[in-house]
């Protein structure tokens, strides 16, 4: 096995597949077609197993590909038909490809920045965050902040950390630590300090300052409090923001993602990805949907609608919107239907009001603009469907796409209107990996429980189901690991045994589906991207393994091993 997939690995080196195609870029053929001139192949890709994500043509043995483009999918024989002398052939001795994955919902820059930061991911316990906090430190003696990022609140006695325990660690410095789902922070006291965080600090935006029985700030900050330190911390420079975005893309081809749909974003972060596309680096595709808060204007709403028209090209696009509805379960902030089951006080709340959602919704509706709702609690769910039927009844019916990101609960009598309104039930696999859900079954309780993450509920009812990875607020940014979670709701070490919630669990080909053509229809490019069809972006990987031929619980062990971008190899595994 390992001689064959070295030799593999050696047939698919990233030199000659990168003398494919110039970066200048010849002009693909402007029809593809199985009977198009020999010459028009410049890379065959033949004896595989290959799957199309087409459901007219769902496997094939070989793809032909011109320039950036899929020319022809079929045999072997239909595709030695299209090479010519100047093609260069691979031969994949029988080795799974696909198309690249499409993170339909991610904050890559936030994510990549993070790459350089003290990673909490697997912890397990306030006493090895300290440690790995203290080695952080004495590695980076100069840093003037430690950021870092991962904690859960699992791993804490009370689900919530303190400023001591980080001051026993790090006192002389500012540390931020933020959770592994980006809605609390944790800063020690040199960073209250520093932000003027303190006992008559008052703070009435959505979110919290968490206090003692004294009054006193404990160090941790939900949802929009954490602005009171982040503010403070002193912002990347460009520079450091490419930089960080390089290392995001390396990244993102080892894992086999093609494409990305960053779920916010400004002025700012899409000049970024302007700046890699003309220097040649932008190494997948960018969809950006533009923050929005409860004060948008209409006219602020004409603006962005200006940005989308600039930037709608294939591979960086702007022409959506994102809204945060509520917070996450398990600091109490989403929005429920009823009381929390470790905190009946509350119910948690949104940063809306009804008519607010509605109307924003409806203004960006028809400016031709998406709207992503983000909306984890049930009753933020309804707040976001009721808010897609208000623009479709002000508006008309319109191919609008509408979109809800999360949905880690909802009540039965929402599951039918996500088909009847067309709206897009836009999912993470990752947060349903047991592993992470210990705080959340106790906030939402066991009831509550029976309906988290209703991806064969929502199926049933006629909805369209998108997946992504949510990074950095996940455990990890990685598509296969988030099979693994869709096939199995279970840990890696299969814990729990059978599932949670397992009659939720979806098929191999669905998952696979919701990770490319569900994310290409997401954005409206399945015309463009999502399956290996004759017309389409050549955007394809390869796996060290047939998936369809694995044991569902061995699926974490999959690998990429290459991943071609644009008709170009953009990554390759060693051996």
């Amino acid at each position: 096995m390992k001689s064959r997939l070295a030799f593999f690995l050696a047939v698919l080196s990233l030199g000659t597949c990168m003398a494919l195609l110039a970066q200048s870029g010849a002009k693909a053929p402007q029809k593809s077609s199985a009977t198009a001139p020999s010459s028009s192949a410049t890379l065959a890709l033949t004896n595989g197993r290959i799957w199309t994500g087409n459901p007219a043509q769902p496997w094939a043995e070989a793809v032909a590909v011109a320039g950036e483009k899929i020319v022809a999918v079929g045999t072997v024989a239909q595709i030695a038909a299209l090479s010519g002398p100047q093609t260069q052939r691979v031969d994949l001795r029988g080795a799974f490809a696909m198309p690249g994955f499409n993170d339909a919902h991610i904050h890559f820059g936030g994510g990549a920045l993070r790459l350089t930061q003290l990673d909490l991911n697997d912890s397990n316990s306030l006493a090895e965050m300290q440690s790995r906090l203290k080695r952080f430190a004495a590695e980076n003696p100069t840093a003037q902040w430690i950021q870092g990022y991962g904690w859960q609140y699992s791993w804490i006695s009370g689900g919530l950390p303190t400023r001591q325990d980080l001051d026993k660690i790090v006192a002389d410095r500012p540390v931020y630590l933020a959770a592994y789902d980006g809605h609390t922070g944790w800063a020690n006291s040199k960073a209250l300090e520093l932000a003027g965080v303190n006992a008559q600090t008052k703070y009435s935006g959505y979110g919290e300052v968490v206090r003692d029985a004294s009054g006193e700030p404990t160090g941790v900050l939900k949802e929009g409090a954490q602005s009171l330190v982040r503010s403070k911390i002193p912002s990347p420079t460009r520079e450091q923001q490419l930089d960080a975005l390089r290392r995001g893309l390396k990244l993102a081809a080892s894992l086999g993602i093609t494409s990305i749909q960053n779920a916010h974003g400004d002025r700012n972060d899409v000049e970024l990805y302007k700046e890699l596309l003309d220097r040649g680096e932008l190494t997948l595709r960018v969809g950006v949907a533009m923050s929005v808060r409860p004060t948008t204007s209409q006219a602020d709403l004409e603006k962005i609608a200006g940005v989308a028209r600039e930037f709608s090209g294939s591979r960086l696009r702007v022409g959506a919107i994102k809204i945060v509805a509520d917070g996450v379960i398990e600091s109490h902030t989403a929005a429920m239907l009823a009381p929390y089951s470790d905190r009946p006080d509350t119910s948690g709340n949104s940063p809306y009001t009804q008519e607010q959602l509605n109307n924003i919704v409806a203004w960006a509706d028809a400016k031709d603009l998406q709207v992503y709702i983000h909306a984890i609690g049930d009753r933020a769910v309804r707040m976001a469907l009721d808010a897609f039927e208000f623009a479709e009844k002000t508006n008309g019916k319109r191919d609008s796409r509408f979109r809800i990101e999360h949905i880690e609960t909802i009540d039965a009598a929402d599951i039918p209107r996500f088909a009847k309104l067309g709206v897009l039930a836009s999912m993470m696999p990752i947060h349903a990996d047991p592993g992470t859900n210990e705080m959340w079954l106790r906030a939402a309780g066991q009831e509550r429980g029976t309906r988290a993450f209703v991806w064969q509920r929502l199926l049933r009812a006629g909805a369209t189901l998108v997946f992504s990875s949510d990074w950095p607020a996940a455990i990890s940014v990685s598509p296969i690991r988030a099979l693994h979670c869709a096939l199995n709701r279970q840990t890696t070490d299969g814990k729990p045994p059978g599932g949670w919630v397992p009659e939720e669990r979806v098929s191999l080909d669905t998952a696979l589906s919701a990770y490319t053509r569900g994310g290409a229809f997401a954005e409206f490019q399945e015309k463009s991207l999502g399956t290996l069809e004759p017309g389409k972006w050549a955007d394809l990987i390869v796996l060290s393994a047939d998936p369809f031929k694995m044991k569902s619980p061995e699926l974490h062990t999959l690998r990429v091993v290459q991943t071609i971008f644009n008709g170009q190899a953009v990554y390759k595994a060693a051996p």
